[in-house]
């Protein structure tokens, strides 16, 4: 287990780069926690990564939503969106980043630009202490997964570099849980009003007895697997067939990506939702992009609407980079 301190390093080693800047096998342990009502408060101790090597006690994963119009071959049919990996989750370039990062030069394909942005959120795990929510069933397997959102990670992330807090907060003797509360702001949901428990808090010898019993979970199992060459060439061909505005092809993507829910053999959606997809909290949203400063952008034609063809926009987007 990393210490404090090596977390902290490790936290500012990350944003001196930056510039300060899963799967659930059917069951239910990922808790939902935005299922919670305004005003509710649920209370969780997060516990280590069962990978040792992992510096952290969560795991960031980077999705990119891509939007449909539909299904093809469907009539009626409602838009559906894809979530794929983002190749940078795995430390390599992602060729669709590299095609809308040059949007945000352009005012005109800035909403298209964030539409199209990586998606980040954390996957923790660990206990529910005290639970808000009427849950019909739980797992039997006490320890809980968490996807959280960027708003509620940096509440996470700031206190850990608080020079007050002396001990790792996933310590079995000497660390603290954490509140979650749901509250709203604009007519959306919001968590900035979560925060750490100020005293320390032992686990229980139930809590020791589950991880005695159940060992914890290796996060790195609930990231989407590393796509593979023929994966990245589909992930860019519906990329361009989203922004191009076509419905959805099952007999061409289907056995590779598809809208949460559709099944696999058939297209036709599946009574039991992919949790991965269906429990993002919707506080989940992309950081807007640096965006260039527009004296450093090269002179370019007139950009084409939203509406136009990928083609077109990602043609006028290659030719702006070369020059």
């Amino acid at each position: 287990m990393a210490t404090l301190a090596e977390i902290r390093a490790k936290l500012k080693e990350q944003e001196s780069r930056t510039g300060g800047s899963q799967s659930s096998g059917g069951d239910n342990a990922i808790f939902p926690f935005w299922n919670m009502t305004e005003g509710q408060t649920t209370t969780v101790r997060f516990l280590p990564d069962g990978d040792e090597s992992n510096t952290f006690f969560w795991k960031e994963r980077l999705m990119i939503k891509l939007p449909f119009a539909g299904i093809k071959g469907e009539t009626d049919s409602r838009p559906v969106q894809v979530q794929v990996p983002c190749m940078e989750m795995y430390g390599d370039s992602c060729e669709i980043l590299n095609e809308v990062r040059g949007w945000f030069k352009d005012p005109s394909l800035e909403d298209m630009g964030r539409k199209y942005w990586k998606k980040r959120s954390y996957i923790f795990q660990g206990f529910v202490t005290d639970n808000a929510l009427s849950e019909d069933t739980t797992p039997e397997n006490p320890i809980r997964r968490f996807i959280i959102g960027p708003q509620i990670f940096q509440i996470i992330k700031s206190a850990l570099m608080d020079p007050d807090m002396e001990e790792l907060p996933t310590d079995y003797t000497a660390g603290v849980d954490f509140r979650l509360t749901k509250t709203s702001k604009g007519g959306y949901a919001d968590y900035s009003t979560s925060s750490w428990a100020r005293r320390e808090r032992p686990l229980s010898d139930a809590e020791m007895k589950a991880i005695e019993t159940h060992g914890l979970f290796n996060l790195d199992d609930f990231l989407p697997k590393k796509p593979g060459d023929v994966e990245v060439k589909v992930m860019k061909e519906m990329f361009e067939a989203s922004v191009d505005g076509e419905a959805y092809d099952q007999d061409r993507f289907g056995q590779y990506f598809r809208p949460a829910g559709m099944s696999a053999r058939t297209g036709d959606p599946n009574t039991t939702k992919d949790t991965a997809q269906a429990s993002t909290p919707k506080e989940d949203t992309a950081p807007k992009p640096v965006e260039t400063p527009k004296a450093e952008e090269p002179k370019v034609e007139a950009a084409p609407a939203a509406s136009g063809k990928a083609e077109d926009i990602l043609s006028m987007i290659r030719q702006r980079q070369q020059q």
